[in-house]
């Protein structure tokens, strides 16, 4: 509850002070004195014992009447959320090369895992999946589920079409996911650690189709500089490790990233890649429009009903059980 003129409620001091005054001087005060010979104090009766209802009704519908004038009311503020989305394609290579361990555990698990935690942060936005390696498929339809997006992330698998690296195919993909969408960003964060090798779209081709339809690319290179352990089988079948060159298509990537709007960056490690994905978060925020709208439930009806009720028992218990005349 507040009071829209809290100022008046000043005046229940001056009610208060009446009561002060009544109770350590007004009801000590004798209105008649009669002389008599006997001792014996007058006896107290019922009506005694009503004497101070009067007043203190008095009183109680003063403070009552003043906190009714102060205007008491209840607050509601209800707040209306309008949600711009953006939507938005993870675009990831899983070719063989994926696999090397210069990320922790190795970069297909790492990049799985960093998207993922970037899909929790965009609420309101639509989201899909789509996967490269020697051709491209959709892993994920946009949708604004977070936990199926995750789900489907994480089901990201090696080998499970040819290997390659079909740069063009895998965002002409993810173009074509965004192709029919309505929403005022359409933005494609694609993820590799290649070259452009295998499919039949030329990855200049489809930045250009990208810039065309208003979709902005993000690219990153996923990859130390210079070599990179990557797993290996020997000639008795024993799993092992080789030391092989990092090629990333540095100059494609940026090209890609200009030409849509977007920007380009190099990871060489899980904390590189996860700074990554906090800045493009950073970059592509939702429109978020609050409104608020606030009512007010007035009170002072209940006070001022009060009040009058407690006018209305000092009458009667004057005029009725003390039996005062005017």
């Amino acid at each position: 509850m507040q009071f829209l003129y809290p100022y008046i409620l000043i005046a229940a001091v001056v009610v208060l002070l009446l009561a002060a005054y009544y109770i350590f001087v007004g009801r000590h005060r004798a209105t008649l004195i009669v002389s008599s010979v006997s001792r014996r104090r007058a006896p107290r009766t019922w009506r005694t014992l009503l004497r101070p209802l009067p007043v203190i009704c008095r009183l109680g519908a003063l403070l009552l009447l003043i906190v009714a004038l102060a205007r008491p009311v209840n607050v509601h503020t209800n707040s209306e959320i309008t949600t711009e989305g953006i939507d938005i394609v993870l675009a990831m290579d899983i070719s063989g090369s994926m696999l090397a361990r210069d990320f922790q555990p190795e970069r297909l698990t790492a990049a799985k895992k960093i998207a993922s935690e970037f899909v929790v942060e965009r609420t309101g936005d639509r989201l899909s999946v789509v996967a490269f390696a020697g051709e491209a498929f959709t892993q994920c339809p946009l949708t604004s589920d977070q936990a199926t997006v995750q789900t489907m992330l994480s089901r990201l698998r090696s080998g499970i079409v040819d290997d390659g690296t079909a740069i063009g195919n895998g965002l002409a993909t993810a173009i074509n996911r965004l192709r029919e969408s309505g929403s005022k960003s359409k933005v494609v964060v694609l993820l590799t650690d290649g070259v452009n090798n295998r499919g039949q779209i030329s990855p200049y081709t489809a930045a250009d189709i990208a810039r065309d339809l208003g979709i902005k690319v993000y690219t990153i290179g996923v990859g130390t500089r210079g070599k990179a352990p990557y797993p290996a089988v020997d000639y008795f079948g024993n799993e092992t490790t080789v030391m092989a060159d990092v090629e990333i298509d540095e100059e494609l990537l940026r090209t890609i990233a200009k030409r849509t709007g977007g920007e380009y960056f190099r990871a060489v490690d899980n904390r590189a890649l996860e700074e990554i994905y906090e800045r493009i978060n950073t970059l592509e925020k939702s429109e978020v429009q609050v409104t608020n709208h606030t009512t007010y439930e007035e009170l002072f009806l209940g006070w001022l009903i009060a009040a009058m009720l407690l006018l209305a028992a000092e009458f009667l218990i004057e005029r009725v059980l003390l039996n005062r005349l005017p």
